[in-house]
């Protein structure tokens, strides 16, 4: 019983390891020539991973053209 099993998630799952494994390396590959064409494109990505948050908004003044309901 257990071996027959065993054969099952064998036959199938290997299939799908493989497959998934086959687009996860075309990907990787894809990704780095990506990189290597576009050099002063990846440094600009890695900066902005890194990069800080924005700052907050300003609030705003009682003559500005936008007040919310509540506040009218």
């Amino acid at each position: 019983m257990i071996t027959s099993a065993t054969y099952f998630l064998f036959i199938v799952m290997l299939p799908i390891v493989l497959v998934v494994g086959g687009l996860v390396s075309l990907f990787a590959i894809g990704a780095f020539f990506d990189a290597t064409e576009n050099l002063d494109q990846l440094k600009g990505r890695i900066e902005a991973a890194f990069r800080g948050t924005l700052r907050e908004p300003r609030p705003l003044s009682a003559k500005h053209y936008y007040q919310p309901y509540w506040r009218s």
